[in-house]
């Protein structure tokens, strides 16, 4: 249940959020299983493995998104239409050409459609129209999109957008490694990617390394940039930052979570009393990154929001 990576989308504040309107909306578009013929399929499923299809606590939602896929490899596909061509060959005494070669593949994939396989992946989605915020758990922005793009089809109207800070993450994260100094409830971990502009845009890592060095601030002043830097807010959640404002590898430290630990007698309290503690965490670390980058960009307050329907 606790996200991993954030994709970051911003939301009016004080949104109003139909829950129960939403809720049908997703089950109109629910995951309907890949069937005998289907080669992949996706929609809603349930975020808690119940029959429902929004988790809905204290003014937050999860939500979740399913994608099945079947397993055919083309290698599989490939060796079955070679040994039909042999015998064709062999029985006719004549070769197989491309778009015989071709049908044949077309007729043993859906031969094996049926018995393939089935894979489900299951990406994540909480929704805080309280503070204005819809997160994606998905370390790729592709699936983040999908996620996305899929919402927008099923609901009446969504407002969200992409958040615009003041500062850009990189060049903030640049500034904080020069100075030698992390935002106030904020410090600098032991992670850390420098890349120089240009063409051939050389890259510098560090894992667990100290990065108060002179080496570092000597990259820096020959033109590097940060695009990657681990960080630890308020000794309750580490992440590793990156300049397009993703936050990835998100950890809630044991501190946290111990403060959960006996107070939930079934599976649903605990996940509730999860979901709960990691929202209005998420809400609030989000605030005071935002904030550290300069806070958001008057343009994007006050411009209009990406509406779908």
């Amino acid at each position: 249940m606790w996200f991993k990576n954030l994709q970051i989308y911003r939301l009016p504040v004080a949104w109003d959020l139909d829950v129960a309107r939403l809720e049908e909306q997703l089950a109109s578009h629910a995951l309907p299983g890949c069937g005998n013929m289907d080669m992949r399929s996706q929609g809603w499923v349930s975020p808690m493995g119940d029959e429902r299809f929004l988790r809905a606590l204290n003014r937050q939602a999860l939500l979740a998104f399913g994608q099945e896929e079947k397993l055919l490899p083309a290698a599989i596909v490939n060796q079955f239409a070679k040994d039909r061509a042999a015998d064709i060959s062999a029985r006719e005494g004549r070769p197989v050409g491309r778009k015989e070669l071709r049908e044949l593949k077309e007729r043993i994939t859906d031969e094996l459609l049926p018995r393939a396989f089935v894979r489900r992946r299951v990406t994540r989605a909480w929704i805080d129209p309280v503070h204005g915020w819809l997160v994606v758990d998905a370390a790729a922005k592709t699936k983040a999109e999908e996620l996305l793009g899929h919402l927008i089809k099923s609901v009446d109207e969504l407002p969200a957008r992409l958040v615009k800070t003041q500062m850009s993450p990189g060049a903030a994260m640049t500034t904080w490694l020069s100075e030698g100094e992390a935002p106030a409830g904020f410090t600098l971990d032991r992670d850390l990617e420098l890349r120089a502009p240009g063409d051939e845009r050389a890259t510098v890592r560090y894992v667990r390394h100290a990065l108060e060095g002179e080496e570092i601030r000597e990259h820096i002043a020959e033109g590097k940039s940060a695009t990657r830097l681990g960080m630890t807010w308020n000794d309750r959640i580490s992440f590793v930052l990156t300049e397009d404002l993703q936050i990835k590898r998100l950890a809630f430290l044991d501190i946290l979570k111990e403060e959960a630990e006996g107070q939930a007698e079934t599976d649903e309290e605990r996940f509730d009393i999860d979901f709960a503690l990691m929202s209005g965490e998420l809400a609030k670390l989000l605030a005071a990154l935002v904030e550290a980058l300069g806070g958001e960009m008057a343009e994007a307050l006050g411009g209009e929001m990406a509406e779908a329907g």
